[in-house]
């Protein structure tokens, strides 16, 4: 997974040079997908988020997890493979008390801590980076009983494309900011796979659905997947 660590490094150092790291405002809604303004919002992380410790796999430039800090007071933890992902993300939202941003591998972050969360969430982030048999359980080993485990990711029917038919990795790409795409792995899984290994983990799967974005065709472009720590 390490070997990863170059795509979001060019990735993040693209969006750094071209968009300048400064404090901006915060979103006023969760996005899941890649139409905004589309699906849900925060709410289908849980009843009451007031106050709750949140973890997001994979926080990118923290937008999700500055909506939270600041419309729920929610206490968010946001980690990122590329350190820059994290800089960009102190730079926006750093002013937020509740809200802390470390760089980090996923899988590893979750191995050292001995944290219990209320929710952890992955919006195109390290679920589906990482391999489900080794994150899926080290997830739920920090979840609380009966909180909720939501990601979203690239639907696999996207483009046309078939889903797997096993539990290996394919090779994917990963659109730069100037069109580069650079090769990836990812576990590119339809519904009834995740909830296979969600299942392994002691994770009931409680809804998935698709979405679509009409600039992308007419195939679905996101997978959203909610499951619950039994």
């Amino acid at each position: 997974m390490l070997a990863q660590a170059s795509p979001w490094y060019v990735h993040a150092l693209q969006r750094t040079t071209a968009n300048p790291a400064e404090p901006l405002s915060v979103p006023a809604r969760m996005e899941w997908t890649t139409r905004p303004g589309s699906g849900p919002g925060a709410e289908i992380l849980g009843p009451d988020l007031h106050r709750k410790r949140l973890l997001e796999l994979g926080c990118g430039p923290g937008h999700n997890a500055a909506h939270l800090a600041t419309r729920y007071g929610a206490q968010v933890t946001g980690v990122d493979l590329a350190g820059l992902q994290v800089r960009r993300a102190r730079s926006h939202y750093g002013r937020l008390n509740n809200l802390t941003f470390v760089a980090g591998h996923a899988l590893h972050y979750l191995q050292a801590s001995d944290e219990h969360f209320d929710a952890i969430y992955s919006v195109f982030g390290a679920i589906g980076l990482v391999a489900p048999e080794l994150l899926l359980p080290a997830i739920a080993q920090h979840l609380k009983p009966g909180c909720a485990l939501t990601f979203s990711v690239p639907h696999p029917q996207r483009g046309g494309l078939r889903p797997n038919t096993d539990d290996r990795p394919r090779r994917d790409y990963v659109t730069l900011p100037d069109r580069t795409r650079l090769p990836i792995a990812r576990w590119d899984f339809d519904a009834a796979r995740w909830e296979k290994h969600l299942d392994r983990a002691s994770l009931w799967l409680t809804s998935a659905q698709e979405f679509h974005d009409a600039r992308h065709g007419l195939w679905p472009t996101t997978l959203l997947i909610t499951a619950r720590k039994l």
